[in-house]
């Protein structure tokens, strides 16, 4: 048996993400859909595939070319697209005295390839069309004796009771007969359908597969590929939490979001559940939000960092599918029971875990995992922090109209200084109460896709300046001294630095806090967000009269109009 796979479309539903990625490439758990239909021709004993491409026909080939297939792969490039039929003759050298198989290039189905092979060989049809019950494309007419009747279902060829016939969907699966090329056109556009009712109005018959509790979908729009993804990864997932066999009845919830673009979903079969991240399409490969978030989450768990495990994830369509660690994060913690020595020791218990992340999740740490830098450095902080909360606080949130560069020696200043560390490790970048999980008793760091190497003191400060709880500016301290003994009893710590840098990572920290509650509120109508602008701005004030007021003179002269913040 020989294949072929039909890949020259353009896409057009799909754009504008088959610009510059092949409908064909498209992935579902690491694998595109092209590799998948191959892989399978290929376990059912089929000896050559051939591959028609045109749109971003380069791209397939160099795929193809890559990979270590058991069985000769070959393409042929269309310099205009020939159509189904016009594909199949243009290949017809290929193909030798034996059947040969078509599939779509779009579909991913459990079918057995073997049985409908089998099946067309015992029959007497020029063509075996695989067919099912599918509503929506449900056109094709089939008679009581398993014989395409009609393509479009507007004939009814004298019968004139329903029961004389069945409604089917064409699944893009066909078995055909080399003779069938002698009735497509040479060197033109020519669809198989349009071949096929020729043959019929020659009383040549065309057979139909009747494939019952097939799986099969269609790729052909975003949603269609998005929930084809899901459905497919889920269950697979599944299976890696322990569940004994792939699940029938999966149930999910969408999840409250959060700052960022992302969807969360919880899924749940029987006992087990899982989280599902939805990141959208990417087109930007490994250097992506979801990339990062998916080679740092393995890093981290590898190191044994209390990370939630990533079961399945895949980079294009922006699905990751990873342990549930619940709902009860350490901000709901504090404010169920608001008792100081216990939300000290909670503090002391998560700064423990933040050192062990510094370290160990150092080791190893490759640069290229991350998306925006691979550093703390001063022109990240120049842009993401000081600059954000010029453009995004200041001026969108509260209407002002400053100039960055108004601000330009001081957020230079505070860079230099924010940076200035003999404690730097692996950086979470947004370690705050509401990415700090307890799930029975222990707690677990979610949202690290922004990771990368910097200061501890960062994160120290993002976790204890965090306005989603507002801890007392006393508890602040005490869980700074505490940090700077936990790390003294291991490595020689310079005290005074240490705290310097602290407070100026604490300022900075604090700019992208505003910045970010701003474009929250304001841009992406999240107005959530706009209750904790207060307590933000309060603690910035209260951090610069700690270092003194001429230390950032246009900073601190900006802060004190008590009007800031009220939004527009």
């Amino acid at each position: 048996m020989k294949a072929m796979i039909l890949a020259a479309g353009f896409g057009t539903r799909l754009r504008p993400f088959t610009e510059n990625i092949p409908k064909p490439l498209f992935t579902i758990s690491q694998n595109p859909l092209l590799d998948i239909t191959i892989r399978n021709l290929q376990k059912a004993g089929c000896e050559a595939i051939i591959v028609n491409t045109h749109h971003l026909h380069e791209t397939i080939e160099s795929y193809i070319l890559s990979q270590d297939y058991s069985i000769p792969v070959y393409t042929r490039h269309e310099s205009s697209i020939l159509g189904t039929g016009g594909a199949i003759k243009n290949v017809e050298d290929f193909w030798d005295s034996a059947p040969f198989m078509v599939i779509n290039s779009d579909i991913i189905t459990d079918i057995d390839f073997n049985e409908v092979y089998d099946f067309h060989l015992k029959g007497d049809s020029l063509a075996t069309l695989v067919v099912h019950d599918y509503y929506e494309f449900n056109k094709l007419r089939i008679d009581r004796n398993g014989f395409i009747k009609s393509f479009n279902n507007m004939e009814n060829d004298g019968e004139e009771e329903k029961d004389n016939f069945k409604l089917l969907a064409f699944t893009g699966i066909h078995v055909l007969d080399p003779e069938i090329t002698n009735f497509i056109p040479a060197g033109k556009f020519s669809s198989i359908i349009d071949v096929y009712i020729k043959l019929g109005q020659q009383n040549k018959k065309i057979k139909a597969f009747v494939a019952n509790n097939l799986y099969w979908r269609d790729i052909g729009t975003l949603d269609s590929y998005r929930k084809t993804v899901i459905e497919n990864m889920a269950a697979t997932a599944f299976k890696k939490t322990g569940y004994s066999s792939l699940p029938k009845n999966i149930n999910h919830t969408k999840l409250k979001g959060d700052g960022s673009d992302r969807k969360w979903y919880r899924f749940s079969a029987g006992s087990h559940s899982l989280v599902m991240s939805d990141h959208g399409i990417n087109t930007l490969g490994t250097r992506s939000e979801v990339g990062a978030f998916v080679k740092i989450g393995h890093h981290l768990y590898e190191k044994g960092i209390p990370v939630p495990e990533i079961y399945l994830y895949d980079t294009f369509s922006g699905i990751v599918f990873l342990e549930d660690l619940g709902d009860r994060n350490l901000q709901l913690l504090v404010h169920q029971d608001g008792n100081a020595e216990n939300v000290i020791l909670w503090y002391k218990s998560v700064i423990d875990l933040l050192i062990k992340m510094s370290f160990k999740g150092a080791e190893g740490f490759d640069p290229l995992w991350t998306f925006q830098s691979a550093d703390y450095n001063i022109e990240l902080i120049l842009e993401k922090e000081c600059r954000y909360f010029v453009d995004a606080f200041l001026n969108v949130y509260s209407g002002l109209n400053h100039l960055y560069e108004n601000f330009l020696d001081d957020f230079m200043c505070l860079a230099k200084k924010a940076v200035e560390s003999d404690v730097t490790g692996f950086m979470h970048r947004d370690f705050q109460s509401r990415n700090i999980m307890e799930k029975k008793g222990d707690f677990y760091f979610i949202d690290f896709q922004g990771g990368r190497r910097g200061p501890i003191q960062y994160d120290l400060a993002s976790l204890l300046i965090d306005p989603y709880v507002n801890l007392p500016d006393s508890v602040q301290s005490e869980l700074v001294e505490y940090c700077i003994t936990r790390l003294s009893s291991f490595i020689n710590l310079n005290r005074e630095k240490f705290i310097l840098c602290y407070q100026h990572c604490a300022i900075t920290r604090n700019l992208q806090i505003l910045g970010a509650f701003g474009y929250l509120g304001r841009v992406k109508g999240k107005r959530f967000f706009e209750q904790y602008i207060p307590g933000a701005l309060t603690t910035l004030r209260r951090n610069l009269q700690k270092l003194g007021g001429d230390v950032f003179p246009v900073l601190a002269a900006t802060i004190k109009d008590r009007s800031l913040g009220n939004g527009l």
